[in-house]
Formats: structure tokens, C-alpha cells, sequence
């Protein structure tokens, strides 16, 4: 597990130019660094070692030379490409994944992707075609960024790496502010940095002669759902799968433990790791039982007989960290609980330097309670023709204090309109009296219509599952659990988003992933059989916390006050806006998310573009220098 960076040489870039991007990813690879640059490509690399820690330093290349890898991730049937390649006259000199990639890319080309399993970003310079290839994993565990203006080209596991080359332009990507005060995140190949790029998951890009192409080499469906399978039959499958993956997960040359939280997920991928070997926990609470789970957490682990270590933070916690965490995300990213998995991750490193996790299961296997809105709007538009509902839905909307508005303006839009992820904080309405420039505004529900697309045939549950997939899984899920981790140098693994876990949660039909009665029905029936009932039934909470209180608290509420007063907040908000947000809230009316995406972004803004602020943010950032 590390970082890596590397860019296309131009003439005016001095020679320590490599040395002081990888220094930005320090926290990614403490354990050591090394370098490699030729004429054409300069490539740095951070290591965080997990396998074969006396080997497998990077940059790594193959028998003769002419390959040359950086790679972040882990590849869990390396064992079985590398015998693959033996079999084929490949020599290999040590024990690490990493070298199955260099020789598996010169065998192969891009087909290797198709042969790993695993989490992974990694690029690979080929001396002789003078070309560079990278590639990132399945599911978008693990970050892999470029920056392509034309006429420089950049790549790194971090954005922030790029602010350390002389030719990198930073420019803030105005025109999506209003993608990202909708979604919490922008849901695309696109940055909050003009011309940098994120490698979605399942592609690949090559970049030779000054031109860079992307290609995908992998894609969740669901074309092959089967509707005779069955919730016992599926839950047995997905027993074995579990037992699989947490198996391969474990493979490390130091010590592994586990995040607990008081949910199904965590407690089965704990579950599972307990039977192989002992294995120490690691949950996160408050000291107010109202918004804890360690409770139910310490009772889990101790009914297993395994160690749980609680963790406890606070509001100064909370609101002293905010502009370090967003340094560490890149961009901007508003989901409260990303904190909590920093503190979280900050205590766990103390102990181990991996940990397994259970994101992913209510993507694939039908966790969230809004899936279950699918019920009503299909009844309603079976029942309703299409011309009434959409005259209800005009009516409703000239009724401010009707009961039902919500439900009929919905009931008159297509899915793509109507998820709620699509207008997930603001809608556009909303935006419009919150940006201080409102011809900015964009149709949110158009700017990801293209996923809803890819499922048009499939029911609505289906098609949630799948924009789910790929949009809240790797870029606000995997997101936060990557940096907030790896900025305490710990490896977080994900049995759950797994490649053989998701081959089989392709075919699973609607009735085997959630009822009107339950969520992850078969794989809470596969794990009642494995542990405890009341474990396995609990209800989700994510991760919860007192943020909403915290807002009216006059110790945080003032410095909110301060930041949507600020000269970063009048750059781009209606500031009357700002102030009737707050006043609602203190009167009862939950604001909590749209507050905190507002003032996340500022801090972004003024942490990331510090000459543009007359404020002081950036002095709160802990342990780095913008």
C-alpha cells in the first residue's frame, strides 16, 4: 500500500521537482521512497510496506529494463498470476505482487486486467514505445488522478502532489460547484481542478505522443439476473463468497485488524477474519450514548472472544480537523462521517497497519432503506397516467403548505430525476437561492441521466442498486475511506467490494436483495447463521453522530457564522441564504446537511486556494503547508 507520482519531463522542470511531489504523499508510504527518471518520465514512490517488507521496492522493472512500475494496492491472487508466468520462462526475484503486474503487463498488455483481483492503481512506463499506461481497479478502492492541459501531463494516487510541479495550473472547476452542492461529490471523471481527471474505476488510460486515451475494461452489470434463485440459496452463496474474500483479505506480512461498528457489515467481515486467527477491533463513539454505537459494538466482539479497542472523539474533535480533512480529500467531500473514519483510523494505525472494513455490502446487496421508494412510485405510476401525474404535480407545486407536494412533484419525474442521490443536498431550486451567481446552475438529474441509461430495462430498485455502484460507492464511500485512512498511514481492505463478490451480486434478483420488510435479505440470512440475531437483523445507522446539535452549540456555531460571512463565502453564495440556513436550523428545521456541504467547501477553497482568502484557514492545517 503506497502512493506514487510521476509526469511526462519538459525541459523547464528542475530535477527535485519528482522528489517534492511524492513528498506531498508522504503519509501514504512512510516506510520508504525511491525514484526513476530518464529522458522522457520521471516517476516517484512512496512506500507503506504490507508483503515482503524486505523487497519490493518501487519504482520496479522488469528482466531487461524497459518496463518501469509504481504501484498502490494489493493484489490478492498474485500467487496464482505469478505461477501463470512461470509457466510462460518468467523469473521472478521476490515475493510481492507488485512484480506480477510488470512482467503480467509485458506478457499481456491491458488483458491483465481481466486476470486480478484486488485493489489497485498503478502506472507503467514502457521505455521502448515510449508510452505510459495506468490503470485503476474495479471499483475505485484505490485513487489514481492525471492532469492533461495539452501540454503538460501529470499523474499521481493525489491531487494535492500536482501543486509541486511548476506547470501545473491550478484552477478551481467553477461550473461544477452546483454538480457538487447537488451530489456532496462530482459523479464523473471530473475534478473541482480544471484538467484534472480522475481514472474511473474499471478503465484504463495510455498516453503517448502527447495524447491520452481512456478504455474501460470492466463494468458492473446486471444482465445476467436470475429470477429462480432464492434468498436460503443465495444466502449460501453468499456464505462462501464472504468466507473467500475476508480470506484473501487477510494475506499480510504484518499484523491485521478490523473497523466495528454495531452493523451487519462489519460485524460479519469480523466475524469471518475471527475464525482464521485472532484479530483486534477498533469502533468509534461519543461519550453521549444517544449517538454511540460502542455499546453494541464491545458487545459483539466480546461475544466472538476478540479484543474490541473503543475510540472516543469530541466536538473540538470534530471542528478543529475540518480543514485538515479537507486537504486530505482533494476535493471537496461533505459526508459528516468521514471525520469519525479519520479519528477512527488515527487510533486503529496505532496498533496495525491494516484493516478490514465492510463497505460495499449495502451497494451490492441492497442495504439502503430508499431503495424501498421504488414500492409506491411504481404503483403510482402504474395506476396514474402519465398526463394526470404530471398535472397533480403542477398543482402541488403552487401549494407551499400541502402535505402530499412532495410526493406528487416526484411522482411526475423519471427516475433519473426522482432518486433522491441526484439532489442529494441541495435541488435546483435550492441552488439557485444559494449560489450568489445562479446561471451557473445546471440540471443535476442530466448530468447523470447516462447511468440511469445503462439499466433503463431493469425495475427502479435494480437501477438505484446500479447508479448506487457507480457514483456513492467510489467516490464519496471508497473516497473518504482511502484518504482519511492513508493519511494516517494505515491500509483499509474492503472484503465486500470484491470482484467474485460482485460477479455474483450481479445475478442476484430484486427479491433476494431487499423486501418491503427488510433490507440485505440474503445476507442477513447468511450471517444469522454465522452470528448472533439481533447482530444480524440490526438496522443500518451508518455512522452517527451529534453534528446536527453541534451546529446551534455556540462554540461551532460561531465559527460557521464566520466562514458564511466570509470573503470565500461572498465569492460564490447569496449570503442571506447562508444566514436563513442556519436561523431555520436553530429552529428545529434540519439543515445539517446542506450547512455543512456549504461550509466544507469553503474551507476547501480557502485551505486549497489560500491566496484568494483574506481568512485564516489554512493555519488550522494540521502537519501540512498549502
Amino acid at each position: 500500500m503506497c502512493g506514487f507520482v510521476g509526469y511526462v519531463n519538459q525541459k523547464d522542470v528542475s530535477e527535485g521537482t519528482i522528489n517534492s511531489m511524492a513528498d506531498r504523499i508522504k503519509h501514504r508510504g512512510p516506510d520508504d521512497e525511491a525514484y526513476f527518471s530518464d529522458d522522457n518520465v520521471s516517476m516517484g514512490f512512496r512506500r507503506l510496506s504490507i508483503i515482503d517488507l524486505a523487497h519490493g521496492r518501487q519504482p520496479m522493472f522488469n528482466a531487461d529494463q524497459t518496463k518501469v512500475l509504481t504501484f498502490n494496492g494489493e493484489i490478492y491472487n498474485y500467487k496464482e498470476i505469478r505461477e501463470e508466468l512461470r509457466d510462460l520462462g518468467y523469473v521472478f526475484k521476490t515475493d510481492v505482487d507488485s512484480e506480477v503486474l510488470v512482467y503480467g503487463y509485458e506478457e499481456w498488455g491491458p488483458a491483465l486486467l481481466d486476470k486480478l483481483r484486488g485493489m489497485f492503481a498503478f502506472v507503467i512506463y514502457d521505455k521502448k514505445n515510449n508510452e505510459v499506461f495506468g490503470a485503476r481497479d474495479h471499483f475505485g478502492i484505490k485513487p489514481l488522478y492525471y492532469y492533461d492541459d495539452g501540454d503538460t501531463f501529470l499523474w499521481g494516487s493525489e491531487i494535492k502532489a500536482f501543486l509541486e510541479h511548476p506547470n501545473f495550473k491550478k484552477e478551481l472547476n467553477l461550473q461544477l460547484l452546483p454538480i457538487h452542492l447537488s451530489f456532496e461529490f462530482i459523479p464523473s471523471r471530473e475534478t473541482m481542478f480544471k484538467h484534472v481527471y480522475k481514472l474511473l474505476p474499471g478503465q484504463y488510460f495510455l498516453h503517448k505522443d502527447g495524447k491520452t486515451e481512456t478504455h474501460r475494461y470492466y463494468k458492473f452489470n446486471y444482465d445476467n439476473i436470475d429470477n429462480n434463485q432464492t434468498v436460503e440459496g443465495d444466502a449460501d452463496k453468499i456464505g462462501k463468497l464472504i468466507d473467500d474474500s475476508v480470506k484473501a483479505h487477510m494475506i499480510a506480512d504484518v499484523e491485521v485488524g478490523s473497523f466495528l461498528s454495531s452493523g451487519i457489515d462489519s460485524s460479519y467481515v469480523l466475524n469471518e477474519a475471527a475464525k482464521l486467527k485472532p484479530i483486534q477491533s477498533f469502533s468509534i463513539g461519543f461519550h453521549h450514548s444517544k449517538y454511540s454505537e460502542l455499546a453494541w459494538s464491545t458487545e459483539f466482539a466480546k461475544t466472538i472472544n476478540q479484543k474490541n479497542t473503543p475510540i472516543y472523539m469530541n466536538g473540538d474533535d470534530y471542528f478543529d480537523f475540518l480543514p485538515t480533512m479537507m486537504y486530505y480529500m482533494d476535493e471537496p467531500l461533505s459526508n459528516p462521517a468521514a471525520i469519525q473514519l479519520y479519528y477512527l483510523s488515527k487510533d486503529t494505525s496505532k496498533h496495525v497497519k491494516v484493516a478490514l472494513s465492510g463497505e460495499g455490502a449495502d451497494e451490492f446487496f441492497g442495504g439502503y432503506n430508499t431503495y424501498l421508494e421504488a414500492i409506491p412510485f411504481d404503483r403510482y405510476q402504474k395506476y396514474v397516467p402519465k398526463p394526470v401525474r404530471k398535472g397533480l404535480a403542477a398543482v402541488a407545486k403552487r401549494m407551499p403548505r400541502f402535505h402530499g407536494k412532495r410526493f406528487l412533484v416526484r411522482g411526475a419525474q423519471p427516475l433519473s430525476e426522482r432518486y433522491y442521490r441526484v439532489n442529494y443536498v441541495f435541488n435546483y431550486d435550492d441552488r439557485n437561492k444559494v449560489l450568489k451567481d445562479p446561471s451557473i446552475n445546471v440540471d443535476s438529474g442530466a448530468y447523470t441521466k447516462h447511468i440511469f441509461d445503462d439499466v433503463a430495462g431493469k425495475d427502479e430498485m435494480t437501477q438505484m442498486e446500479y447508479f448506487d455502484i457507480n457514483t456513492w460507492l467510489p467516490f464519496d464511500i471508497l473516497h473518504k475511506a482511502d484518504r482519511m485512512s492513508m493519511c494516517n498511514s494505515l491500509e483499509v481492505r474492503v472484503p465486500f467490494v470484491d470482484k467474485k463478490v460482485a460477479e455474483f451480486a450481479e445475478t442476484m434478483p430484486v427479491h433476494t436483495r431487499i423486501t418491503p420488510d427488510e433490507t440485505k435479505i440474503a445476507l442477513r440470512t447468511s450471517a444469522e447463521r454465522e452470528m448472533p440475531k439481533k447482530t444480524a437483523l440490526k438496522e443500518k445507522l451508518g455512522f452517527p453522530s451529534p453534528i446536527a446539535s453541534w451546529i446551534n452549540d455556540p462554540k461551532y456555531h460561531e465559527r460557521i457564522v464566520r466562514a458564511f460571512h466570509s470573503d470565500t463565502a461572498q465569492k460564490f453564495f447569496n449570503i442571506n441564504e447562508l444566514d436563513r440556513l442556519l436561523k431555520e436550523h436553530a429552529e428545529g428545521k434540519s439543515n445539517m446537511q446542506k450547512i455543512f456541504t456549504i461550509y466544507t467547501f469553503i474551507l476547501w477553497y480557502q485551505v486549497y486556494f489560500p491566496e484568494d482568502t483574506t481568512e485564516e484557514t489554512v493555519k488550522l492545517v494540521h502537519r501540512t503547508q498549502i
